[in-house]
């Protein structure tokens, strides 16, 4: 069984085209900073920050302390229960692709 609050929570987090974004450069970039996320973007820190706990409270991203900085990394297994979501309907299109087949060899054999 699917849970419905952890989908829920990861398809909030990715909602926003910014926070996309900043999850997206994350995973490129292995490792970054919020000076990095904030370099790279049109927002500003504060936003970048607000991005980031969304993230994190979706269990997307994870931080790692060095002295003065704090480094985001990207859990792309919190993405799991996404996929599992997206691939239970996946049966549904399956399906009916095949009766789209069916039908149209009836219609012109």
């Amino acid at each position: 069984m699917i849970e419905a609050e952890t989908v829920t929570a990861v398809m909030r987090a990715l909602a926003d085209p910014t926070r996309r974004a900043v999850f997206e450069h994350i995973v490129n970039a292995h490792e970054v900073t919020v000076v990095e996320l904030t370099r790279a973007s049109t927002v500003t820190q504060g936003a970048i920050s607000q991005h980031l706990k969304s993230l994190k409270q979706a269990g997307l991203v994870s931080e790692r302390p060095e002295g003065r900085n704090v480094y985001y990394r990207a859990q792309p297994e919190a993405l799991k229960p996404l996929v599992d979501w997206m691939s239970h309907y996946g049966v549904f299109w399956t399906e009916r692709f095949a009766d789209l087949r069916t039908l149209l060899k009836e219609i012109d054999p």
